[in-house]
């Protein structure tokens, strides 16, 4: 049975609206922002199209995208887990945003919540070993709750804890930072974290780490993961 299109009943190209979505998830920028730089290549879209698009098709695209990468590093990403919750303001309120990364820097997961206790940390790390299995290490601060909820789960002899040894999880909050500031914050718990599973999906995907690689590498992994998000949800 041929699977239908979600462009199916979309007057715009499924290229432009896979170049929308790209520009507002992968960089800092505005829905204003992209419609003018959309309009600059002779697109002429409103934000509040943009901003459908986005809340439309950025799901599906990094559903497919993590679907793809869980299969690939799911044995290559256990050497080494980093966890880590950062600060968000949610309508004015205190959140906490809680992240899994793994030795080279990859997005593993992210939840959502709003305390910072053993039930969250266990609600994290739970979602997280259900789907990308057990790691040999998991680095994380002095923070207690991490070490109750893994004494909880039987996994108290995974955690390692010391000074600077969470610097790449640490890190790794910056692009999301960044993306957040452009955004004005938050306005909904809901929203935060299905942005959240799209900015991080993106991320992973268009990261190439360059200063690992030459620059030919480089170009060459940008030009092949750009050719994968041309071909996402493609019928």
């Amino acid at each position: 049975m041929t699977k239908r299109s979600p462009f199916k009943f979309f007057k715009t190209s499924p290229e432009i609206i896979r170049i929308a979505v790209m520009l507002y998830a992968r960089f800092p920028l505005s829905l204003r922002n992209v419609e003018d730089l959309l309009n600059e290549r002779g697109i002429d879209v409103s934000h509040e199209t943009i901003r459908f698009w986005r809340n439309r098709f950025g799901p599906m695209f990094a559903s497919e995208i993590r679907r793809r990468r869980v299969q690939q590093l799911r044995a290559f990403s256990r050497w080494q887990w980093h966890v880590d919750e950062v600060f968000v303001k949610v309508n004015g309120e205190q959140h906490y945003l809680w992240r899994a990364v793994d030795h080279e820097g990859e997005v593993l997961e992210s939840v959502v919540t709003k305390r910072r206790n053993k039930r969250a940390a266990s609600k994290m790390l739970r979602k997280l070993m259900r789907r990308h299995g057990q790691p040999e290490v998991l680095v994380s601060d002095r923070f207690p709750s991490f070490k109750a909820a893994l004494r909880e789960m039987g996994c108290g002899h995974l955690q390692s804890c010391g000074r600077w040894l969470n610097n790449r999880v640490e890190n790794s909050h910056l692009p999301f930072g960044r993306r957040e500031r452009a955004m004005q914050r938050f306005r909904r718990m809901r929203s935060l974290q299905k942005f959240a599973a799209v900015h991080f999906s993106v991320f992973n995907h268009f990261n190439q780490g360059r200063n690992l690689s030459t620059r030919d590498h480089f170009k060459q992994n940008r030009t092949v993961a750009l050719a994968e998000w041309r071909g996402l949800c493609a019928a």
